[in-house]
């Protein structure tokens, strides 16, 4: 019995078939506990794979506890007031964004007066940092890509489980990845977007297609 536990412990070590290189996965207690302090429920397919797989790593922003406070790495500009709320879909902003891009003060609106203007233009960059920080309430970024591109995902609302585009460095957008724009553009989950390269789930035509 000895040398066939020694035997099957030496073909475990040998396998290649192993976890993905990275943190380990995280216990139900400490998921519930994240949940709890974070004030959501994970979507399943995220939470299962916490659970089953690994809390993140090289793959997507790892979701840890540092000093008792849980949060994802590269996410330091992520407000976490908005992570309860939910994840607002592009469409249902669309005409309050084009509103508040009318709005914007103009200098020669104050011909006389440099302060006035100064005074009000702030006060409308700091409206339109509030509206901007609200298109992204209820997601985290899952992945970087530097240059202000990054793949994010809906924790919370209908679209919870979700995966998106934020390409608002260039573009002023958040889209849908997606592997049907042809049909639909629906959002594809954590789990179809696992293991794909998000720069392939974007939409085919006019976009900027810079690699990692």
């Amino acid at each position: 019995m000895t040398r066939l536990l020694r035997a099957v412990r030496a073909r475990l070590a040998a396998d290649p078939v192993r976890r993905p290189a990275g943190p380990p996965p995280l216990t139900e207690a400490e998921t519930a506990e994240a949940e709890d302090r974070l004030g959501i429920t994970f979507p399943p397919e995220y939470r299962r794979h916490l659970l089953e797989v690994s809390a993140g790593g090289e793959a997507f922003a790892r979701l840890e506890r540092t000093e008792g406070v849980w949060w994802w790495t590269d996410n330091s500009a992520t407000r976490r007031d908005l992570l309860a709320l939910p994840f607002p879909h592009p469409d249902s902003y669309d005409e309050a964004d084009d509103a508040l891009l009318l709005r914007e003060p103009r200098a020669e609106d104050c011909p006389d007066d440099e302060e006035a203007f100064s005074r009000a233009w702030t006060a409308w960059d700091d409206e339109a940092g509030e509206f901007e920080d609200r298109k992204t309430a209820g997601a985290v970024v899952l992945k970087e890509h530097g240059c202000g591109f990054a793949t994010l995902l809906a924790l919370t609302g209908p679209l919870s489980g979700t995966v998106w585009w934020d390409g608002r460095a260039t573009c002023d957008l958040i889209v849908p990845l997606s592997l049907d724009h042809a049909g639909g553009a629906r959002p594809v989950t954590f789990g179809e977007w696992l293991g794909r390269d998000s720069w392939d789930l974007l939409p085919p035509d006019s976009w900027p297609r810079r690699r990692d």
